[in-house]
C-alpha cells in the first residue's frame, strides 16, 4: 500500500457556488481531506480554455481549470459529476479525464453517477474513501444534504437583504461570516445551531423594508445560475440596482428530483413542475435544463413576477433550443425575458449595461401597471355642471 493509499486522501471537486461546503463535510466525515483550491478565477478559466476543445462549453472550461490548479496544488483525486442523456456533461467525465492525462498528471480520478441517486453517491464514497462503512457513508450523504439546504436557504436572504440594504455591501460582509459558521459544524446538531447563529447574522443587516423592490427569477444551466464568477455575479449586480433574485435551478432542487426517495419529498418538485408546466411548449426532455427553463418562464409568469433573466452557456444546444422557444410563449406569457448567452470573450462593460436596460425596462412596466390598476379601481367622479 502506498504512503497516499495510507494517509487521508486528498479529494477535490469543482466548484459551484457554495457546494463546496456539503462536498467537503462529506468527505471529512468518511475520513478524506478536502483539498478546496481557489475558488474559480481568470486563471483558471485561462488554463480551461487553454486545454479545451474550441466548441466546448464554459463550465467544461472552468471544470477543467479548477482541477489542473487543485492537481498543481497537491490534490491526490479529483472528483467529477456526470449523467446520462442528450447533454455533454456524459462526455465531461472521460474528456477531462484524458485531458490530464495527456497533461502528465497523475493525481486519480473519481466519478459521481449523479442520477443513481442514493446508490450512486454511496458507490462515489465507497471509491473515494476505500472503506466499506454503510454507516459512515448514510450519514455523510445527509450532512451534506442538509448543508445543501442550509446553504440555498442562506442564499435566498442574501438577495432578499441584497435588494434592501441601507449600507451597500453589508448583506454580504454578515453572509461570508454565515458561510463560515455553517463551515465549522458537520453534525446534525450542529447544522441546528449554525442554522440559528446564521439567522442572527444575517439580520444584523440594516435594511430599508419599504423600498420599491422588483423581483426577478433566474434560470437556465444549472452551472451558470449558481457559480458568480461563470455569470459575472449577476445576483450581486441586480441587488445593487434594488431587484430581489429568486434561483429556479438550485442544488436543493437537484436533489429534491434526482437523491431524495419520492416518500420523503414534500410537494411539486422542479422536475415534476417543469413537465407539468412545460407541456404547451416542450413535450419531451432535449437534454440539459431546457425542460426546466421553459417551464420557469410559465411558472414566473404565473406568479406576477417582474421578470426572468434566462442564462446560458455558448453553444449549449439544449440551452439554444429553450431561447427559440420564448417567442412562442409570449402569447400566453406577458414577462419580460433576458437570455444572456456567457463565453470567456464575454465582455463585462456590455453585459452590465444590458441588465441595466432590463432593469429599467421592468421598473417602468411595473409603474405602469400599477397606474392601470389605480385608475381601475377608482370610480368615475361626476362631472360639475350648473343648471
Amino acid at each position: 500500500m502506498s504512503k497516499v493509499e495510507k494517509a487521508k486522501r486528498k479529494i477535490s471537486f469543482p466548484h459551484m457556488g457554495t457546494i463546496s461546503y456539503a462536498w467537503s463535510a462529506a468527505l471529512r466525515i468518511i475520513g478524506c481531506e478536502p483539498f478546496v483550491e481557489p475558488y474559480t478565477s481568470k486563471k483558471a478559466l485561462s488554463l480551461g480554455t487553454k486545454h479545451a476543445p474550441e466548441a466546448i462549453c464554459l463550465p467544461y472550461k472552468l471544470i477543467l481549470g479548477n482541477f489542473i490548479e487543485a492537481i498543481e496544488g497537491g490534490t491526490d483525486y479529483v472528483a467529477m459529476i456526470t449523467s446520462p442523456g442528450c447533454c455533454r456533461l456524459g462526455e465531461y467525465g472521460k474528456c477531462i479525464a484524458n485531458a490530464l492525462t495527456d497533461l502528465g498528471y497523475e493525481a486519480k480520478y473519481l466519478e459521481l453517477q449523479l442520477y443513481d441517486g442514493l446508490k450512486g453517491m454511496y458507490n462515489f464514497l465507497l471509491e473515494a474513501s476505500g472503506k466499506n462503512n454503510p454507516f459512515l457513508f448514510c450519514r455523510a450523504i445527509f450532512i451534506a444534504m442538509l448543508k445543501v439546504f442550509l446553504l440555498d436557504k442562506l442564499e435566498t436572504r442574501l438577495s432578499y437583504c441584497r435588494a434592501r440594504e441601507i449600507n451597500q455591501g453589508d448583506a454580504e460582509k454578515h453572509y461570508n461570516k454565515s458561510l463560515k459558521i455553517i463551515d465549522q459544524y458537520d453534525t446534525v446538531l450542529g447544522l441546528r445551531k449554525a442554522s440559528k447563529l446564521v439567522k442572527e447574522e444575517m439580520s444584523k443587516v440594516e435594511i430599508n423594508p419599504n423600498k420599491e423592490v422588483l423581483y426577478v427569477d433566474i434560470t437556465g444551466e444549472i452551472y451558470l445560475v449558481n457559480d458568480e464568477f461563470s455569470n459575472q455575479n449577476i445576483e450581486k449586480e441586480l441587488g445593487r440596482m434594488g431587484v430581489q433574485v429568486r434561483r429556479s435551478l438550485t442544488v436543493s432542487s437537484f436533489l429534491k428530483d434526482a437523491i431524495i426517495p419520492k416518500a420523503f419529498r414534500k410537494g411539486e418538485t422542479h422536475l415534476q413542475r417543469a413537465n407539468r408546466l412545460a407541456k404547451p411548449y416542450l413535450m419531451r426532455d432535449i437534454g440539459g435544463d431546457a425542460l426546466e427553463c421553459v417551464s420557469d418562464v410559465a411558472y414566473a409568469n404565473e406568479r406576477g413576477i417582474d421578470g426572468i433573466i434566462h442564462i446560458s452557456p455558448f453553444t449549449c444546444m439544449p440551452e439554444i433550443m429553450s431561447q427559440n422557444i420564448f417567442p412562442a410563449m409570449r402569447e400566453n406569457c406577458e414577462i419580460p425575458i433576458l437570455p444572456l448567452i456567457m463565453d470567456e470573450q464575454t465582455g463585462r462593460a456590455g453585459y452590465i449595461t444590458r441588465i441595466e436596460a432590463f432593469v429599467d425596462l421592468m421598473r417602468r412596466r411595473k409603474r405602469r401597471r400599477q397606474m392601470q390598476k389605480i385608475s381601475e379601481q377608482t370610480p368615475n367622479q361626476p362631472t360639475n355642471s350648473t343648471v
